[in-house]
């Protein structure tokens, strides 16, 4: 039993989603699959999710949407016609456009890109629709309802042997459209996949498996084969985007593998995400990083002394509704790396909270800051690797801000300055991974 999703890039165009059509056929198992909405055709072009928010846009402040409409109406019915199906899209894209007219809310515009996408690919498999508005349940507020969720889609996978269902959204408990975040369908398919007690979910997009670095700053940068769940948290909450981060959840708790796939090379490897990958693994499995933090400094002598001292930091930032993403501390100092964009606009409220919160000797707010993870279920089992990740920094005469390592000991973060941050990662990825000759 195998769930499949493609993404936006695989279902561009008539010839990609033949291709994608050609991948399901080919193994039997392939039972369920989930897409997203049309992606860009080529770099000028847009994406028809994009095209539908706009028409929201322009139809709720009562202005024309004539134009980003009729690119929409036309994307789906060339694909359609190229495809040869015999479906019929005019009526559901006449009601579209008189809900945009009337009102319709952005995640309802949103979420209609994967709509008619899936009645596509089901026509052109034969395979039934189902449509995600009536599974997948969100709570009044936007949270996933998880268990309900996976009960609905269950119930109908046992009365559907084969089947499509569009990604990215479900509804509110009154019935309204609710979506997930950007890349929103790779969850879809996680749940798809829980549900049907998948021995495998395949995520087939444009590349051919997850890169050990960004390949914009290392081009030569290697394919990562197997990547534990827990990695793999750590590397996309870092920038590695190639699944979205809340993917994993459904299926890690049945320890259901993920393959990503690369729809235009399905005879490549790709990578395999696995709960536990047992045998023998380098050091590091993944190097990602990403700009834009801002590092909050306090120092009080004896800190540590002082009961209360970082929860009463904390607290300032919980009333200031500003999250924390790493807190390395010392004796008699403590640093909080936050967002910056969260942070603009509130430095002199936060230092002043903060003295009168725990009086502190020194306090200062730094921005600029870039943090870089090195992550690597051996890295616990490899002597020498935090000697080996600051002597690359140092031999590229890069200076290291902050260090922080988390407790399960795969991964460890150093933060430098934003001009460094290209040079440092490439520096990091060749102290690990020798140059293939």
């Amino acid at each position: 039993m195998i769930v499949c999703k493609f993404g936006g890039s695989s279902m561009a165009n008539a010839e990609r989603v033949r291709a994608a059509a050609d991948i399901v056929r080919a193994e039997a198992g392939r039972r369920y699959a989930v897409v997203s909405a049309p992606g860009k055709r080529d770099k000028q072009d847009e994406k028809v999710t994009d095209l539908l928010i706009r028409c929201q846009k322009l139809g709720e402040r009562g202005l024309d949407f004539t134009a980003p409409f009729a690119a929409v109406r036309t994307r789906f019915c060339e694909l359609v016609a190229s495809l040869g199906l015999n479906l019929d899209l005019t009526e559901d894209l006449a009601a579209l456009e008189a809900r945009l007219k009337n009102g319709a809310t952005r995640d309802f515009a949103a979420s209609r890109g994967e709509y008619f996408n899936a009645k596509i690919f089901a026509a052109e498999l034969g395979f039934a629709f189902l449509d995600a508005r009536e599974l997948v349940a969100f709570d009044e507020k936007g949270e996933l309802l998880m268990e309900e969720t996976v009960a609905r889609l269950a119930a109908a996978l046992k009365k559907t042997p084969r089947a499509v269902i569009p990604g990215f959204y479900g509804s509110h408990p009154d019935g309204s459209v609710c979506v997930f975040s950007r890349g929103g369908s790779d969850v879809t398919g996680s749940l798809v996949a829980a549900a049907a007690k998948a021995d495998l979910y395949e995520n087939w997009t444009d590349v051919s498996g997850i890169l050990m670095a960004d390949p914009r700053i290392v081009r030569d940068a290697r394919t990562i084969p197997i990547v534990t769940y827990q990695e793999l948290r750590e590397l996309s909450y870092m920038g590695a985007t190639v699944l979205h981060e809340d993917a994993v959840f459904p299926v890690r708790r049945l320890g259901i593998p993920i393959r990503i796939c690369n729809t235009a090379r399905p005879g490549d490897d790709g990578t395999l995400i696995v709960a536990d990958a047992p045998g023998k693994t380098g050091a590091v499995t993944g190097i990602a990083g990403k700009k834009g933090f801002t590092a909050l400094y306090v120092e009080k002598d004896r800190m540590n002394a002082q009961i209360g001292f970082g929860r009463r930091v904390l607290s300032v930032l919980e009333e200031m509704e500003l999250s924390f993403e790493h807190l390395p501390t010392g004796i008699d100092t403590l640093s909080v790396l936050m967002e910056t964009e969260a942070v603009r606009g509130k430095e002199n409220e936060v230092l002043s909270r903060i003295h009168a919160a725990v009086g502190p000797d020194r306090t200062h707010l730094e921005e600029g800051i870039a943090l870089i993870a090195v992550v690597g279920r051996g890295m616990v089992h490899s002597p020498g690797c935090a000697a080996r990740l600051f002597s690359g920094l140092a031999k590229a005469g890069i200076n290291v801000k902050l260090i922080d390592q988390g407790s399960s000991q795969i991964n460890i973060i150093v933060g430098v300055d934003e001009g460094d941050y290209e040079r440092a990662l490439e520096a990091i990825y060749r102290e690990f991974v020798p140059v293939e000759l």
